[in-house]
């Protein structure tokens, strides 16, 4: 694939400290941005294997590839199903959701690709938005409708499945609804011990945390209201403390759900991941750009865990 314009400057970055605990959290005082010129960018995903990131720009139905140690950006798919989120399993194989395909997928070590699930009581997924792995190897996204609203970000079309659900896609293949009381789920994320799953919902601004037992949640209260704009994805660091992304960047929670600060980036951010060999450099996908920098802290619970025993979908 041809290699496309990498580099493009840095940004300043600014850390804003809202409550007292906040105050260990810190780094880089600008934002390096990797790449910039896409149209809307999301689900980046580091993979420590390969040092690279990858990430969507879903109305242009690509997946770019940045690489860590020659900062080189190429085309890792094209078309790719208009592509949001991403995340690996636990044998490091690539996890997709496509919302132009309306599933989820998997790729394979030999690049052939595995349809997960595509379809819920005879109809058609959304447009599935974000996902994640749990310790147990199942498959847990988020199926909104943003890629059938209209043409945009998928193909236009309409919900088959009575609605925009969380669901699950457990070792032997099944697929369950976990939850069907949200507007719009959209990101995703476990706690370091798997016993909590926090879920955004973009048309109410708000995330909310479950209990997870077993294949099933219960639960689901009020973690959260986003003071700008909306959340879009979310990731956990080492502490357990909560990333969200948001109009003005990045808002950070401690467990207990209070807003301890935040990180402000020029554009509106969509998702994030903590990757780098120490996991403590953050990578943002941010409207037209991908951006990073290293920070204090930690990434929390890594989807591939190269010691896990493999229980394969």
């Amino acid at each position: 694939m041809p290699l496309l314009e990498p580099l493009a400057g840095t940004v300043p970055a600014e850390w804003v400290k809202l409550d007292d605990r906040f105050a260990g959290i810190r780094g880089d005082s600008h934002l390096e941005r990797l790449w910039t010129g896409g149209r809307w960018l999301e689900g980046p995903v580091y993979s420590a294997a390969g040092r690279y990131v990858l990430w969507s720009d879903i109305p242009s139905d690509r997946i770019l590839r940045w690489d860590e140690t020659s900062y080189q950006v190429s085309v890792f798919r094209e078309p790719a199903g208009n592509t949001n989120g991403h995340t690996l399993d636990e044998q490091g194989r690539l996890v997709s959701c496509e919302h132009g395909n309306r599933r989820v997928t998997r790729t394979e070590h030999d690049g052939s690709v595995r349809v997960l699930a595509d379809s819920h009581n005879g109809g058609r997924l959304n447009s599935p938005n974000d996902v994640v792995v749990s310790p147990d190897g199942a498959v847990w996204f988020t199926d909104p409708a943003y890629g059938i609203d209209s043409d945009y970000e998928g193909h236009k079309g309409s919900i088959e499945v009575g609605g925009c659900h969380v669901y699950r896609v457990g070792p032997d293949g099944a697929l369950t609804v976990v939850a069907d009381d949200f507007n719009r789920p959209n990101g995703l994320a476990f706690s370091n011990d798997g016993s909590l799953l926090y879920v955004t919902d973009t048309e109410e601004a708000t995330i909310r945390v479950f209990t997870v037992e077993g294949d099933k949640l219960q639960g689901g209260e009020l973690f959260a209201e986003c003071g700008n704009g909306a959340f879009d994805g979310i990731r956990i660091d080492s502490e357990g403390r909560v990333w969200g992304a948001a109009a003005d960047g990045v808002h950070v929670y401690h467990p207990d759900g209070t807003l301890l600060g935040k990180l402000l980036v020029p554009e509106t951010v969509s998702n994030l991941c903590f990757g780098g060999p120490k996991r403590n450099r953050l990578f943002l996908t941010a409207t037209t750009s991908l951006y990073s920098l290293f920070t204090t802290v930690n990434g929390g619970r890594q989807p591939y865990d190269p010691t896990a025993q493999s229980q394969a979908v």
